[in-house]
């Protein structure tokens, strides 16, 4: 007979924290060439399998991070640790060819990458598949919704099998409805493939959905002013967004973000 014992996911998490991270900014400070100082001495690390967002006043550097360490964008200061080789990234616009359908854009990056017809080819049938686009690989993008130029953007970077994925506020020219049903879409990838995660937005309530912890940043130039942990187990249900534990971290997240704004603006 054997005996099993259910994991303590404390001590999964323990683990986890003695392992290096998937992603880590050290002091790093970023300066424009017209002298604009967009982040000072930001200090972040996310750990393998984490799941983040960045939330702040617009053009306090939250994209510029993920720009930073992504490649690019230079940072002026500081040392950043990521695999870019195993990185991917959406950005706020879908950015696809208008002129390829959405098998070719999702192909776009192995094609680069050299990989054979054969093996791009299954490649983005499977990922297709997996954002819940099979029946419109041969479709243009002009003929598709945003939810749905959305989905082969995300597409196209999974085809390349990213351990580290970077989320540029890939909906907010969304409308409600669409947003939700992609966060649910996004969670499951992250499930799924066991991604490491950074999303950008501007929304408060999406930042608590979506992660494990919500890191606030001051108005530019852009650091971090606290690390919010989400008590919120995955898998995720849309109730959840309703749950009074919900609201209520949302609305202390609300409060700090208005503290941290006048408090610049006293300084």
């Amino acid at each position: 007979m054997t005996t099993t014992t259910a994991k303590d996911p404390a001590a999964d998490d323990a683990a986890r924290q003695d392992d290096p991270p998937a992603i880590a900014f050290e002091q790093v400070s970023m300066r424009f060439p017209d002298g604009t100082l967009a982040l000072r001495d930001v200090n972040l690390k996310v750990m393998p399998g984490e799941f983040i967002s960045l939330i702040g006043p617009s053009g306090c550097g939250k994209s510029t991070l993920l720009k930073i360490a992504s490649g690019l964008v230079s940072h002026t200061q500081g040392d950043v640790w990521v695999d870019r080789e195993n990185l991917g990234y959406t950005f706020q616009d879908a950015t696809l060819m208008p002129w390829r359908s959405v098998r070719d854009n999702v192909e776009l990056l192995m094609e680069l990458r050299g990989y054979p017809p054969a093996r791009r080819a299954r490649i983005a049938r499977e990922k297709i598949e997996l954002v819940g686009l099979s029946g419109f690989e041969d479709h243009y993008p002009a003929r598709l919704s945003g939810g749905m130029k959305m989905r082969v953007s995300l597409a196209r970077s999974l085809a390349l099998n990213p351990n580290v994925f970077m989320f540029d506020e890939p909906f907010g020219a969304l409308d409600e409805i669409t947003r939700e049903r992609l966060n649910e879409e996004v969670l499951t990838l992250y499930g799924r493939e066991k991604l490491t995660g950074i999303f950008v937005t501007h929304s408060i309530a999406e930042a608590v959905y979506m992660s494990g912890k919500v890191v606030l940043m001051s108005p530019r130039p852009g650091r971090i002013v606290e690390v919010f942990d989400v008590p919120f187990g995955y898998p995720r249900r849309p109730e959840l967004r309703y749950d009074p534990a919900f609201s209520a971290l949302c609305g202390t997240l609300s409060a700090a973000l208005r503290q941290t704004i006048e408090d610049s603006q006293d300084d």
